[in-house]
Formats: structure tokens, sequence, C-alpha cells
């Protein structure tokens, strides 16, 4: 099990976490932290689009089940 610290964020960070969640659907402290981690990821990769960056760690959190298998393109004879 992880630990949990408590922290003090912005009443509006809250609130668009709040939002944000409800979407994504995590919860609000999970929000956060995939924010957090989107930064951390975006600040170490400078060269990359957040877009990128935070569409990656979305999909690494995505069950194995639901991925779509790659299948390469056949070459045309």
């Amino acid at each position: 099990m992880a630990t949990t610290t408590s922290i003090r964020i912005d009443q509006a960070l809250y609130t668009q976490a709040k939002v944000d969640a409800a979407a994504e659907h995590r919860t609000i402290a999970g929000q956060v932290e995939f924010w957090a981690k989107v930064g951390r990821a975006a600040l170490d990769n400078p060269d990359l689009p957040v877009s990128f960056v935070a569409d990656s760690l979305a999909s690494l959190s995505e069950p194995r089940a639901h991925a779509t298998p790659f299948v390469p393109r056949r070459h045309a004879k």
C-alpha cells in the first residue's frame, strides 16, 4: 500500500483538479499526481510537446487488456 502525505494547494487548483478528475475517471489526488508526473516529464524532456508527454503517460496507466496491438502496414508489392 502506498503511503500518503497531505499538502495544501490553492482552492482554484483543487477545483480544477476535481473537474478534470471526474472527466478522466480519476480521483482528485490521482489527477494532481498525473499533473505532477506530466510536469516532471515535460521539464525532463523540453523537446517534446506537453500533449505528447501527457498522452504517453496516460497510455502507460491503461490496462494492457484494453491495448490495441500494433500491426505494421504491409509493404506494397
